[in-house]
């Protein structure tokens, strides 16, 4: 048996404004939007937890306690459900909560980006690695992205990064990296590129928004100047890890469909996907879909 630190804990990242889901998102955090029945950020809590993660850190920012509440008790609701017999219901309820002590918040008080997000729970995390899933983007497959990336950290040590391929003629809107082999399912990283001119990217596989990381970034994003957008970047503060620190970073292929519900575009279409693979609503959607094509 191996003896690395296991992967505990997992940061999401949720301070975010949604600004691109105005007005929707001026009292609504974007984490809190639904894909079909189910928040965004508990589809993403719910893959942290079926790859074994046993400490969920939130980095939240102003007008988000609706996302603790929403990993909280609600005694009332749950004293009614009780009345009302809906035992099914409030089952459900029950599977999703955390248990006691294994949510933890911290706020990210500026919109400093990815990095500094990070770093604010650098105390929180430790000296351990960790895993940060960022909640916009949903990987949906047989199997969790992060359970495979965990089961590539146990195999390999070191930090890991989930990829995926993209058009070569769009590489240049992703955050890109060169690997030793491409059609690999985890190969060695060789470069890291945020947002390459077009015709320079070293691959055409982009960072999906999974990551393993070893402790030691949270010293360097402690010291990062900001990079793109006047912000910290996570990506500069790995490509430092690597070049400086000598740390190895593994690229860990994610076949499965991934939906940025960052966009309106991938939010309907992760709300039609989820939706179709339910029984109770796959008939009945697709009976709609195709009257509004004709």
């Amino acid at each position: 048996m191996s003896s690395r630190p296991r992967i505990r804990k997992a940061v999401f990242p949720v301070a975010g404004l949604g600004t691109r889901f105005l007005p929707a998102t001026k009292a609504v955090p974007k984490e809190m939007l639904t894909v079909v029945d189910r928040p965004v950020i508990q589809h993403v809590v719910d893959e942290a937890r079926a790859a074994g993660i046993e400490h969920l850190v939130f980095v939240t920012g102003r007008g988000k306690a609706v996302i603790e509440d929403h990993f909280d008790i609600h005694f009332e609701l749950d004293r009614t459900l009780a009345d009302r017999k809906k035992d099914k219901e409030l089952a459900a309820l029950k599977a999703d909560l955390p248990a006691a002590g294994m949510t933890s918040f911290t706020r990210q008080q500026a919109p400093l980006g990815l990095g500094h997000a990070v770093w604010c729970a650098r105390d929180i995390v430790g000296n351990e690695p960790f895993a940060l899933l960022l909640p916009d983007m949903l990987h949906h497959g047989k199997k969790g992205c992060l359970a495979e990336m965990i089961e590539a950290y146990d195999a390999h040590a070191g930090n890991h990064i989930a990829v995926a391929p993209v058009p070569e003629e769009d590489a240049h809107q992703y955050g890109i990296v060169g690997v030793e082999d491409a059609k690999a399912k985890v190969s060695r990283i060789t470069k890291m590129v945020e947002k390459p001119a077009k015709g320079t990217a070293p691959s055409n596989l982009h960072i999906t928004g999974r990551y393993i990381l070893q402790p030691e970034i949270f010293t360097l994003l402690e010291t990062q100047e900001r990079g793109a957008g006047g912000e910290i970047q996570l990506t500069d503060s790995m490509i430092r890890l690597s070049k400086t620190a000598g740390q190895v970073f593994h690229a860990v292929r994610f076949d499965g469909a991934i939906y940025d519900t960052g966009s309106k575009l991938g939010f309907l279409t992760a709300n039609i996907a989820y939706a179709l693979e339910r029984g109770d609503l796959a008939g009945p959607l697709k009976a709609e879909i195709e009257k509004l094509l004709k």
